[in-house]
């Protein structure tokens, strides 16, 4: 199985994932999701993206393992990228592959709710005006989302 996890300060080039991930006559479906940077109505500069060297990726690979033990995939990408990231750059890229749509998607869902709410990143905003504001809070939508996987 194609396995690519990273963190990176780097952008991300999601053609070269996807290629790595369809490349097999055995994919019938690749599912990509790609999380950008918003201008919050154009009062953002920029989002600060600080994590937890080497545990940030640990956690991320823990998630996309237990993807790949729930779902029959063939490929599984999720690269997370940190430091000062403008609007309309990408953040995260979620890049799952397997025989049949349904995985490929489902797998896809539970790496980014789980991403979102239990890899160690913390989220800041510069703004246009100057300010530097506080640290994001979480989102109680955000684990809403990784809920729905306890139920099933």
């Amino acid at each position: 199985m194609a396995f690519d996890i990273r963190v990176q300060a780097e952008s991300i080039d999601a053609r070269a994932v996807t290629a790595a991930l369809s490349g097999s006559g055995a994919v019938g479906a690749l599912v990509t999701f790609t999380g950008y940077c918003r201008d919050e109505g154009g009062r953002l500069k920029a989002l600060e993206l600080e994590h937890y060297p080497g545990m940030a990726q640990k956690q991320i690979e823990k998630i996309a393992r237990e993807a790949a033990s729930r779902w029959p995939l063939i490929g599984v990408a999720a690269i997370h990228r940190y430091g000062l990231i403008a609007p309309s750059e990408e953040i995260v890229l979620v890049a799952c592959s397997s025989a049949h749509r349904g995985a490929a998607f489902e797998a896809a869902s539970f790496l980014m709710d789980f991403m979102k709410t239990s890899a160690p990143f913390w989220k800041r905003e510069h703004l246009k005006d100057g300010t530097v504001g506080g640290w994001v809070e979480a989102k109680d939508t955000d684990d809403a989302a990784t809920g729905r996987w306890h139920q099933l």
